[in-house]
């Protein structure tokens, strides 16, 4: 192996993955991380898209589920507070500099995007690298840098929850529906299961 593929393989692995998967599912009105898809769960299809593109031990932030031994657990420092204290939490147990964080809800995120988000965040200097979707950001499938952690903790503690806000006082790297929507050919790329009518479409589109 030349020195070059040895580096190339190093850096691969300096990107740490987590997978949300804390909620309440209320609207679905089950544990929506385990309904199937497929031959799979949402939850195990999330954690093997996220290891597949960056460590071989994704972390899941949340309640431990059986029959996941190719994956970490760890339980949600700020628990009744949404995604933000995931996010959160995320950020305090990882050693990574860059973190591809993603909700365990969302079928239609791909390798290829993942790989292109990566790639951006090693080039950027932002702390956060998302999308912007119609105006709005997705920050349930996106790059967060280690030194996030401070600024989202003090969030935390100051009452905020909503994570687009706290989002607003960072520095964002926003990618441009000209540039993601080469990766979603059929407009679902960021959209997650919610409730019933979410599954039973998902169960249509990836049979």
């Amino acid at each position: 192996m030349s020195r070059g593929t040895l580096i190339h393989k190093v850096e691969e692995k300096d990107i740490a993955g987590f997978v949300l998967a804390g909620g309440k599912s209320s609207r679905m009105g089950r544990d929506k991380a385990l309904l199937q898809l497929k031959d799979q769960s949402l939850l195990q299809r999330s954690v093997r898209l996220v290891g597949s593109t960056t460590s071989a031990n994704t972390v899941v932030v949340g309640a431990r589920r059986d029959g996941f031994a190719d994956c970490t657990f760890v339980s949600d420092d700020w628990p009744e507070n949404g995604p933000l204290g995931g996010i959160t939490t995320a950020l305090r147990v990882t050693s990574a500099d860059w973190n591809l964080i993603v909700a365990c809800d969302m079928p239609y995120l791909t390798s290829a995007w993942l790989e292109f988000l990566i790639g951006r965040a090693r080039a950027s200097a932002a702390d956060v690298v998302l999308a912007e979707n119609n105006g709005r950001l997705e920050p349930l499938c996106a790059m967060y840098h280690k030194r996030c952690e401070e600024p989202l903790t003090a969030a935390l503690e100051r009452g905020m929850r909503k994570v687009t806000e706290v989002l607003q006082t960072l520095n964002l790297d926003r990618i441009q529906p000209a540039e993601w929507r080469a990766f979603d050919p059929v407009g679902c790329l960021f959209k997650n299961v919610n409730s019933p009518a979410d599954y039973e479409e998902a169960r249509r589109r990836l049979g």
